[in-house]
C-alpha cells in the first residue's frame, strides 16, 4: 500500500497542492513554517479523519475559506482508490470514496493505514493519560475499523451520562429518570472498547519492548500495562472477555454512584483508565530522561507500525520533523528500522538531517510551493 497522489484545496497555508509520490522514500525539506508538516498533516487525515495537531476541523481550513478538500488516491496491488474529505466549519465531514458519497464517513478509515511519528508524540510519554488514550484508541481504530463505531457509540453516552448528571445536581435531586437506561449503554460499549484495547496492548507488549531495545541500546527493558479502573488502585491487564469486564464495571457504578451524582462527572468507564510506561522498573513519567521519553515515543509508533503490518500490506509510515530532535545513535537506529517499510514520507527542515540510509525522492517547500529538489 502506498499513497499515489495528494492534492488539497484550502488546506491550511495551501490554496491548491497536488502531488505524485511513490513507493520509498520522500522528503520535504524547507524552512519552517514554510507547510512542510501541513502536507503530512493531511496525508495523515486521509488515513485516521483527524489531525494529529488540533481536535477541531476548523483549524484545517486556510484562513478566508469555507471549506477545505483533501484528496489521495491509494494504490495497493489489486487496485487504486480514491478517498475525498470536505471539511466544512461547524459541520460535519463530507466523504466521498471512489466518488460515491459515504452515508458514514468511518466506512472509509482503513482504506489508507498510517503510522505518523512527530513531536507531539512526546505528550504521549510525558503528557495526561488522555494522550496514552487516544493512541490506543487510534491504533485500535487503524487496525480493526469496526472499533470507529464503538469508539463513537461510548464517546456519545458519556457526553450524554455526563449532561444528565450535572443537570441532576443542578436540579438537588437523587438519581434522575433514564440514568440506568445509560447506565447500561456505558457497560455494554464500554466493556468492548476495554476488550479491544486489552487484546491490542498485549500484541503491542513485545512488539514495544523490542522496538525501544532497537532505537535505544538501553540494556534495562521498556514495558506497558493496561490499569482498568478509576481508582489507583485499579487492576492492571485484567481478562479482557466483555462479559467479565462488563460486571466489574456494572459494580463499580453501583458503588461509585453517591460520588458521581455529587461530581457530576462519569467516574467509570475506558475515559478512566490508563496505559502505563515504563523502563525497568520505573513509571516513565517522572523517572524516564527526555532521550528516553523520545525512544519510548518512538518505540510506541514503531510497534505499531509493526503491528499493522502484520495485517498484510505496509502503512505508510511518516516522519515529521523527528531526526532533528534526535541524537546521532537514535537517528541512525531509525533510519534502519524506516528502510524496510513500503513507503515512508518525512519532513526536514535541514536535508542534512535526514541520515543517508533514507535517501530517495526530494522536494523542497517554500513559499507554499513544492517542487522537486
Amino acid at each position: 500500500m502506498h499513497l499515489a497522489r495528494l492534492a488539497l484545496s484550502d488546506f491550511r497555508s495551501y490554496a491548491a497542492a497536488d502531488i505524485a509520490l511513490t513507493p520509498g522514500v520522500t522528503t520535504f525539506t524547507g524552512p519552517n513554517g514554510a507547510g512542510k508538516t501541513n502536507l503530512i498533516e493531511a496525508a495523515g487525515y486521509l488515513a485516521s479523519f483527524s489531525s494529529h495537531r488540533v481536535s477541531a476541523d476548523a483549524a484545517l481550513i486556510r484562513s478566508g475559506a469555507e471549506r477545505a478538500i483533501v484528496r489521495g488516491v491509494v494504490r495497493t496491488t489489486d487496485r487504486d482508490n480514491l478517498v475525498e474529505i470536505e471539511l466544512n466549519a461547524g459541520r460535519p465531514k463530507r466523504v466521498r470514496l471512489n466518488r460515491s458519497p459515504l452515508s458514514r464517513p468511518r466506512d472509509a478509515i482503513g482504506v489508507l493505514r498510517c503510522v505518523l511519528f512527530a513531536p507531539e508524540d512526546l505528550a504521549v510519554v510525558k503528557g495526561d493519560p488522555e494522550q496514552r488514550r487516544r493512541y490506543l484508541d487510534d491504533l485500535l481504530v487503524a487496525s480493526r475499523p469496526r472499533y470507529a463505531a464503538i469508539r463513537s457509540d461510548y464517546e456519545r453516552v458519556v457526553k450524554q451520562r455526563t449532561a444528565l448528571l450535572k443537570s441532576a445536581r443542578a436540579a438537588g435531586r437523587g438519581d434522575p429518570p433514564g440514568l440506568d437506561i445509560w447506565d447500561g449503554q456505558l457497560v455494554e460499549h464500554g466493556a468492548e472498547l476495554t476488550a479491544g484495547r486489552l487484546r491490542l496492548v498485549a500484541a503491542l507488549r513485545p512488539l514495544f519492548a523490542a522496538a525501544y531495545a532497537e532505537v535505544s541500546a538501553d540494556q534495562r527493558p521498556a514495558f506497558a500495562s493496561y490499569r482498568h479502573g478509576s481508582e489507583r488502585s485499579g487492576q492492571r491487564d485484567p481478562d479482557p472477555d466483555p462479559g467479565k469486564l462488563a460486571d466489574a464495571m456494572r459494580e463499580s457504578l453501583h458503588r461509585l454512584r453517591r460520588a458521581e451524582l455529587d461530581r457530576a462527572v462519569c467516574l467509570v468507564g475506558p475515559h478512566r483508565d490508563e496505559l502505563e510506561l515504563g523502563i525497568g522498573e520505573l513509571p516513565a513519567r517522572g523517572y524516564a530522561s527526555h532521550g528516553e521519553s523520545w525512544s519510548l515515543a518512538l518505540a510506541l509508533r514503531l510497534a505499531a507500525f509493526e503491528l499493522l503490518r502484520a495485517d498484510g500490506d505496509d502503512p505508510v509510515l511518516m516522519l515529521d520533523d523527528v531526526f532533528a530532535e534526535l541524537d546521532a545513535g537514535r537517528r541512525e537506529r531509525l533510519a534502519e528500522l524506516a528502510s524496510s517499510a513500503e513507503q515512508v514520507l518525512i519532513t526536514a527542515a535541514v536535508a542534512a538531517d535526514v541520515p543517508a540510509a533514507l535517501a530517495g525522492s526530494s522536494y523542497s517547500v517554500a513559499g507554499g510551493v513544492i517542487s522537486h529538489a
